[in-house]
């Protein structure tokens, strides 16, 4: 099968286009004939050298797929052989080809373009643990969501609307990004380069505050995050663009009992993911289903275009999920095999 390997760590041009074996499914695993992969900002730390893959896990970059199941490993139920699925992986996706655990597949609803599907599983699957699990959004909480029209906050926004916040605020940096923050659910929309977040959403709560942050900026945003959170705020950090340092005050998080807390995705173990996986399934999966919860694209490249792909990533102006292209579509006869 053809892949994307990264031959040494650094830029984008380490990216080289290879001919790999097909994976063949372990026990519990589906083989996925991939029509996309989702790109995310991970596939760039470990083109860097900064985010390795857990043991066993593919070197191939690529943390989520969609496309067809083509063989199953032994034990797997629940799934066959011409299903259309998405699929959150530990690494491989950059592939014609990728072994998926079936218990991290998510079946593609008939309305959806089953290439638009790879956009969903990692950013679905890191808003759910984060803002439901560790960040305990409650219906009627306050919530902010830096960095709103990345793919994380896309999704993010639509979540924390059907998840019953009372208030959602975004931040983002260009006036195309803030109208799709407003346009995805947004009450207000924060012009991070011109806008202090904490006086806005303090001025638009009665000096309440927030209760849930899902902040991925990290670095100085921390005390500012800490001064918008009310009382038993929850600060859950997803990654840190702008440093993974910072320095704050500590009495307001003792006076306002604050929770400071994050987590990473791709190093936890089968059975957290496939909880994850669970919980999506059943909470979000069928609003996607009916259309109410969309993946937001920005454009696609071949699977070829990987390095200008990871260049325009890197630019930071797109607007939600980049993809990347297999070339191959399942035809009416493959989905009835």
């Amino acid at each position: 099968m053809a892949a994307i390997a990264i031959r040494e760590p650094g830029g984008p041009e380490v990216l080289r286009a290879v001919t790999r074996p097909l994976p063949v499914p372990a026990a519990g695993e589906a083989l996925i004939r991939v029509a996309a992969a989702g790109m995310n900002r991970g596939d760039l730390l470990q083109r860097q050298g900064l985010y390795p893959p857990p043991p066993g896990a593919s070197d191939l970059p690529g943390l989520e797929v969609s496309g067809l199941v083509v063989a199953l490993g032994a034990g797997v139920q629940g799934l066959a052989v011409g299903d259309r699925v998405c699929a959150l992986v530990a690494g491989g996706g950059y592939a014609e080809f990728c072994a998926a655990p079936a218990a991290q597949c998510l079946p593609v609803p008939d309305g959806l373009d089953l290439a638009t599907a790879a956009a969903l599983p990692e950013a679905l699957c890191t808003v759910w643990t984060n803002l439901a699990e560790r960040g305990n959004l409650r219906p009627g909480d306050r919530v902010l969501i830096h960095g709103g029209a990345s793919g994380i906050g896309t999704i993010a926004i639509q979540a924390a609307r059907l998840l019953g916040a009372a208030q959602v605020f975004a931040t983002a940096g260009s006036p195309d990004k803030l109208a799709l923050c407003a346009d995805l659910g947004a009450d207000r929309a924060i012009d991070h380069r011109n806008e202090d977040f904490v006086r806005v959403v303090r001025d638009a709560t009665g000096g309440h505050g927030v209760d849930v942050i899902l902040d991925m900026v990290g670095g100085d945003y921390l005390e500012r995050n800490i001064e918008a959170l009310a009382v038993e705020g929850r600060l859950v950090h997803i990654s840190f663009i702008a440093g993974s340092r910072g320095c704050a005050e500590l009495r307001p998080v003792m006076t306002k009992r604050l929770t400071i807390t994050g987590s990473t995705l791709r190093g936890r173990d089968a059975a957290d993911k496939a909880a994850i996986v669970a919980g999506v399934q059943a909470s979000l999966w069928p609003r996607v289903a009916d259309g109410t919860l969309r993946a937001v694209l920005d454009r696609g490249f071949a699977l070829t275009e990987a390095a200008d792909a990871h260049r325009f990533m890197h630019e930071g102006r797109h607007k939600g999920k980049i993809l990347l292209h297999t070339g191959w579509r399942p035809s009416r006869t493959d989905t009835q095999n």
